[in-house]
């Protein structure tokens, strides 16, 4: 997992909660990064015990702090990849572009990443499927990007984001519905 993911891991546990909470995360989870390079690659297992811990020490489901996670990553996700995102786009279109757009350029530039697949079709004008595979089985963190998406985009009222599969998957159909 990407250092980046880490560092915005750190500030989201210590806006919500505090440093404190990230320092003692990080005791129980037995790791000793209280800080994270952006350009190093750390193990997927660093990402699973912090998050198991925070599920642990909140009583909230990983499954859910990842989708809060997810939303809270946008504003960031959308300053780093803003020369990609044309100005027309709105939530469904980013979705309908992440694969091609942002997750290529992660690909090209940082091979030892790995993204998730994002196979994303369009049921009609206001439907979308995304098709999610990836091996770190974390499409709570997905879902939760795109609720960050509708709210960026000040769609958050009229978008329905419904996972039609178990989120436990390697493999995750989410449907995504604009009203």
């Amino acid at each position: 997992m990407h250092g980046t993911i880490f560092t915005l891991l750190k500030r989201y546990v210590q806006t919500t909660y505090d440093h404190a909470t990230w320092v003692k995360l990080n005791e129980l989870s037995g790791l000793d990064h209280l800080d994270y390079d952006t350009k190093t690659v750390y193990p997927d297992n660093h990402i699973y015990a912090l998050v198991g811990q925070a599920a642990e020490m909140t009583g909230i489901p990983a499954g859910e702090l990842h989708e809060k996670f997810g939303e809270y990553l946008v504003p960031d996700l959308m300053y780093m990849y803003q020369k990609l995102v044309q100005p027309e786009w709105r939530t469904l279109e980013m979705l309908l572009h992440t694969e091609d757009t942002m997750h290529r350029q992660v690909r090209r530039e940082h091979p030892e990443n790995s993204p998730p697949v994002l196979k994303v079709s369009r049921i009609n004008e206001n439907e979308v499927m995304i098709d999610y595979l990836s091996e770190r089985r974390m499409s709570g963190l997905a879902v939760g990007i795109v609720r960050g998406l509708a709210k960026y985009f000040d769609e958050a009222d009229r978008i329905d984001v419904m996972p039609t599969t178990s989120e436990e998957g390697a493999r995750v159909s989410i449907h995504v519905r604009r009203r």
